[in-house]
């Protein structure tokens, strides 16, 4: 059998070097690749009655010419030819942009076929597509492909068609039969050639459902046999400590915790236990109190006898939680220390020292953490904030200050279950799924930009009442290719608005370090009333006396981010809002205003998110890890990325992954993808 991984695609007929070469700028280099390139979208050739197609949908029709075609020019080589067809019992208009010639070749009566956009309302279809023929077509589907260069759909497809006969049949397939048989998925070989070649659409399902299950199922091994090896390759520490002081310890805590956050500190503390280092995510919305699950556990590690460090991704997050862990920490004792590159010269070096002799048991940090002067005594325990704000590489240097230490990741961005096990695959998830006992819901309302005087009424009673507010901008200056309202001109209008009234401070990430600490020490000492800010605010920021949360063109942002900013308020017991300023254009724009007044569940938000955005761009850039499936949709397959999870977890744990030869195209994979050698996955 030939491995056509290896054969170059000159081998096929009619493959010459020229045709290599622009198939190489589409990345095609061997058959395998060719093989593998599968078709973006399909045309569908079959014939529709028109009651079933809908507004806008691609149609193909047959029909008889029922008036004169009427000719019209516009421009200088631009034209739009019309006439009717009569298609059953429906009487449509034809149009025909940019073909004059069709005009002399169509003839009364004529039965002809065409394919193009249907437009109910008008009751016209556009012509893509037109033959002088009754319908007749070998192929009810037909494959487009993504094309650069000089390469065309319809080269493409005879060079597809060329690879399959001469090559079809040495396609390997990498899933035991066994496993095809489970889930009656089709051998490869012939998936293969019906997502290039399809007859019908649930023969292409079919194909399609095969793929989806493979890509799902190798990625999956990819991130189980990381964690087995991992976990074989890097024992842990055990951290012994008292189970009863760590309970006196949580007595002292402000407020008792909840059913959740006890569920997630039992995970949390076995994982500390064990021989194993921890390496869990943990999910909590807005609010939900990760940061006192964080002070326990770093509690328990100190109880232990090591240190702990949590890196952040801001300053002003960074100075919030030393404030919140001096708070709960401080009672028992324990040194919590801030290092941030603000922290300078003297201070910077007396702290060093602190650290490395282990007189600061608790150091929180930004990426100033990292910097390879910093020393732990003896780190047991490491949390990241908001991890995906940090690079893989970032979060590598700090798990290696110390010998093994456990690991927790945090975030309070919902991420949903589907990219949770897909991003982070290699780790437990703990969820916080409830909410302190108290907190109010947070009134939820969408207004259009013609209503902000009345906005700022409402504000102006709140402010009576000594309440704050957050004003929050997608911009920072006037900008000429995005008309959106931008902070300073923000800032501008509502100072005149409230002149000699109420004080308006002004945040965005262009202010030094410094500038942003004093606005914030200004705002939280209740010395200015309104905050005006970009989405600098947007993790972290806790003022429990803030009620009001105006967002202007709140359009801009994804749901995920409008769920975070609209948490910076509903942080004390007194009822707290969120307005929504925005006229979105695009039925999402609306669709997202909608649902964020209908729901205050991070999670709910953030499948919608997903759903309305898709995986690439959920953290508002491509996250590391991410990967490329090319059938799969881990939206709407997600049952079948479950399904592969599940499979994956109990092959890597069998004996038999490991031994049979059933499983050897998988082992090879895995050898391929540096996996089996021990090398980290990005």
């Amino acid at each position: 059998m030939n491995d056509i991984k290896q054969i170059s695609v000159t081998s096929i007929k009619g493959i010459g070097e020229e045709t290599a070469q622009s198939l190489e700028q589409a990345g095609i280099r061997t058959v395998y690749d060719l093989l593998e390139y599968f078709p973006f979208r399909y045309e569908d050739y079959q014939l529709k009655d028109l009651s079933e197609v809908k507004h806008e949908e691609r149609a193909t029709v047959e029909g008889k010419v029922h008036s004169q075609p009427s000719l019209t020019y516009f421009g200088k080589k631009r034209s739009r030819l019309t006439f009717r067809l009569l298609v059953g019992r429906y009487l449509i208009t034809v149009i025909c942009f940019n073909r004059p010639y069709y005009k002399t070749k169509l003839e009364m009566g004529q039965t002809i076929t065409v394919t193009g956009k249907w437009d109910q309302h008008r009751q016209t279809i556009t012509v893509q597509e037109l033959q002088f023929t009754p319908f007749k077509r070998n192929q009810d589907i037909e494959p487009v492909y993504s094309t650069k260069g000089d390469l065309t759909v319809k080269g493409l497809r005879r060079f597809v068609s060329l690879a399959l006969k001469q090559y079809g049949d040495d396609v390997g397939d990498m899933l035991p039969h066994p496993i095809r048989i489970r889930y009656k998925l089709l051998e490869r070989k012939e998936a293969l050639k019906v997502m290039h070649l399809p007859q019908n659409h649930e023969q292409l399902k079919q194909a399609r459902r095969r793929f989806v299950y493979e890509e799902f199922l190798l990625f999956q091994l990819k991130m189980q046999a990381l964690r087995k090896i991992e976990r074989e390759q890097a024992p842990g520490i055990e951290q012994r400590f008292d189970d009863k002081r760590l309970g006196k310890f949580v007595e002292t805590l402000p407020f008792p915790l909840t059913n959740a956050q006890k569920r997630v500190l039992a995970e949390i503390t076995s994982d500390m236990k064990s021989p194993h280092r921890m390496n869990r995510l943990l999910q909590g919305d807005v609010g939900s109190g990760k940061t006192v699950v964080a002070a326990v556990a770093l509690y328990a590690s100190i109880l232990a006898g090591y240190q702990g460090a949590l890196m952040v991704p801001t300053e002003i997050l960074a100075e919030q939680h030393v404030q919140s862990l001096q708070s709960m920490l401080g009672k028992a004792g324990i040194r919590v220390e801030l290092l941030t590159g603000s922290v300078k010269g003297k201070a910077r070096r007396l702290l060093l020292e602190q650290v490395q002799s282990g007189d600061v048991q608790v150091v929180v940090g930004t990426h100033a953490l990292i910097q390879d002067e910093v020393h732990f005594h003896k780190l047991g325990l490491v949390i990241t904030d908001e991890q995906h704000r940090f690079g893989v590489e970032q979060r590598r240097v700090l798990r290696e200050k110390g010998e093994s230490p456990d690991v927790l990741f945090m975030t309070a961005t919902p991420i949903p279950r589907t990219l949770a096990i897909t991003v982070f695959g290699e780790m437990d998830v703990s969820i916080i799924d409830e909410m302190p006992a108290g907190r109010k819901v947070i009134e939820t309302y969408w207004v259009k930009h013609d209503m902000l005087e009345r906005i700022l009424e409402f504000i102006d009673k709140e402010l009576s009442k000594g309440r704050q507010a957050y004003v929050i901008c997608p911009l920072i200056e006037e900008s000429e290719k995005i008309d959106v309202q931008n902070a300073i001109d923000v800032h501008a209008t509502l100072t005149q608005h409230y002149r000699g009234k109420w004080q308006i401070g002004l945040m965005h990430g262009r202010l030094s370090p410094d500038e942003k600490e004093a606005v914030m020490q200004q705002f939280s000492e209740n010395k200015v009333q309104v905050l005006v800010s970009t989405t600098v605010v947007e993790v972290g920021v806790n003022v429990p006396n803030a009620t009001v949360m105006l967002i202007y063109d709140a359009e801009r942002f994804g749901l995920s981010q409008l769920h975070q900013l609209r948490g910076r308020v509903g942080r004390g017991s007194d009822q707290s809002y969120c307005v929504l300023m925005a006229d979105p254009k695009s039925e999402t724009g609306k669709e997202r205003m909608k649902i964020m007044t209908e729901t205050n569940d991070g999670f709910v938000l953030s499948e919608k998110d997903l759903e309305l955005r898709g995986p690439g761009d959920f953290f508002g850039r491509k996250q590391s890890g991410m990967p490329d499936f090319k059938v799969a949709d881990m939206v709407h397959d997600y049952r079948a990325l479950e399904v592969a999870r599940a499979d994956a977890v109990q092959l890597v744990n069998s004996e038999s992954f490991w031994n049979e030869d059933q499983y050897a195209l998988m082992r090879s994979y895995l050898a391929e993808t540096g996996v089996l050698d021990g090398e980290k996955l990005d």
